[in-house]
């Protein structure tokens, strides 16, 4: 397609103002519920003298809401298709906001986790709803655009909660934290209320039981058995326990699987695989997991080298990576907009050598590196990513026909969850085991850390180069409703 019959329609298309008020509520919800997803992390040490609690008790806070995320976000193709989307959408941000007056009340432990297992399954709802109601109601020449928003919520949302929360906590106490997101919810509900419109007819699709039981056991053992590598890596008792998690999530994932392809032929399934026989979709699938595993790896695991091996404080280590996240959330839309014009290729060849060239970049760095240097390559990232995530989002649910939107973004979050906690957990592990190993044979400390961090970096370059040779068989997708490929491989898959 030449350059000109690809910005007449780019530019003549237009979102009705209606639909851009729903857009509007859903991202700034969807925004909100991301940046909290990552602010208790700065918060810990707090908690953990209010409630008189271990490191290892406290860190539930965050392993609960992940798990809480993987199990839940199955489910939500489903939910998506048998309620109205005003029903889903205050039922989360509902949920989402009684989690978060009881967290910012909590007397107890028990009570704050409780709260925050509330908060992660409205989350865990409002992002599919939002890629979904995106998809559904924008115009393809568009969807771009639009799909940079919610690039700047999945992105730009985690990596500002700890610097938002460090900020709210200079001047009160952790409960602060969820105050300030009280009102914020509260308004985006009310908002919703009036202004979402349904979008389509709800099925009378019968809940799969069984399916659900299989998805708590296949995507939550899965999640905390990925989670915990370093802990099977360390042997012990804890190890075994973390296996034996492992296997049975690897097995209820086999089952699931089973579940879901058995009831798709009765279009009954909890969560439709068919998606995943849509090449366009798969190929960005795989690459967008692997920039997203190898984007929470480094950001886990690029705070400790500041602090470790450069020596530097929490609150610079917060302003040395808020450039990137800044303007990551600068140029998403700008991307999106690119993409509109231009196409996936233009954008994905560009980002992904700015991303595999910021990671061996970030490899070579020790504890003599400029922080300015660092600075510089967290930025290039950033903007790799931001070049990325946009057209790999639109592209992957483009590639479907328009009823299997819900599913397709179910299908995206769910694996991010996975895809995030093997890349966290496999970049700490791999820190921590060459540090250690540095430090027996004699090595000082900064440096030592420094040689945990570059192996950390390096495994994430070469995850970044594997993503580099699928990107290579991902396809501009025609104007419309996904693909006449698409229909064509949806239409021969047995569901009735």
């Amino acid at each position: 397609m030449s350059p000109s019959s690809a910005t007449n329609p780019a530019e003549s298309a237009s979102i009705p103002g209606p639909v851009k008020i729903v857009l509007g509520v859903l991202v700034f919800t969807a925004f909100v519920m991301m940046l909290n997803e990552t602010t208790l992390a700065v918060a810990l040490p707090s908690i953990m003298a209010d409630y008189d609690i271990s490191a290892a008790t406290a860190q539930w806070l965050l392993t609960g809401f992940m798990l809480t995320m993987a199990v839940v976000l199955p489910t939500t193709g489903w939910l998506l298709e048998r309620f109205t989307t005003r029903g889903v959408f205050i039922f989360a941000t509902a949920i989402f906001l009684i989690g978060t007056v009881i967290a910012a009340l909590a007397p107890s432990f028990a009570l704050l986790l409780l709260a925050r297992v509330a908060q992660a399954i409205g989350t865990a709802i409002v992002m599919p709803l939002l890629m979904t109601v995106a998809m559904t109601l924008v115009p393809a020449q568009r969807r771009g655009t639009v799909m940079g928003l919610i690039a700047v919520v999945m992105a730009v949302g985690p990596a500002l909660g700890p610097t938002v929360a460090g900020v709210v906590l200079s001047f009160t106490t952790w409960h602060g934290i969820f105050w300030a997101m009280v009102p914020l919810v509260a308004i985006a509900a009310a908002v919703g209320v009036f202004k979402l419109i349904n979008i389509g007819e709800p099925k009378s699709t019968p809940l799969d039981l069984l399916s659900v039981i299989l998805s708590v056991f296949a995507f939550g053992g899965l999640v905390y058995g990925l989670s915990s590598i370093s802990v099977i890596l360390a042997g012990g008792q804890q190890a075994i326990n973390a296996l034996i998690i492992l296997a049975v999530g690897l097995v209820g994932l086999a089952l699931f699987v089973w579940r879901q392809l058995t009831e798709g032929r009765k279009g009954r399934a909890l969560l439709d695989l068919r998606p995943l026989a849509v090449p366009n979709f798969t190929f960005s699938l795989i690459v967008l997991l692997s920039l997203f595993g190898a984007m929470l790896g480094v950001l886990n695991t690029l705070p400790l080298y500041l602090q470790g091996s450069l020596l530097l404080t929490a609150l610079v280590t917060g302003l040395v990576l808020m450039p990137g996240g800044l303007i990551e959330g600068v140029l998403s839309p700008v991307f999106g907009r690119l993409f509109d014009l231009h196409g996936p290729r233009p954008l994905i060849t560009p980002g992904m050598i700015l991303v595999v060239g910021s990671l061996f970049w970030l490899a070579t760095a020790n504890e003599s590196s400029s922080v300015w240097m660092i600075v510089a390559i967290h930025i290039i990232f950033s903007i790799g990513l931001a070049a990325l995530f946009t057209p790999l989002m639109t592209t992957a649910l483009g590639s479907l026909p328009k009823e299997l939107y819900g599913h397709g973004s179910a299908i995206l979050n769910t694996l991010q969850q996975l895809a995030g906690a093997t890349g966290t957990a496999l970049m700490i592990t791999i820190y921590s085991s060459v540090s250690s190993t540095a430090r027996e044979a004699g090595v000082p400390e900064t440096t030592a850390l420094a040689d945990g961090a570059n192996s950390a970096f390096l495994a994430s370059a070469i995850v970044a180069v594997v993503a580099l040779v699928f990107s290579f068989f991902i396809t501009r997708v025609p104007a419309g409703t996904g693909g006449s490929e698409t229909r064509t491989i949806i239409e021969q898959e047995p569901h009735n």
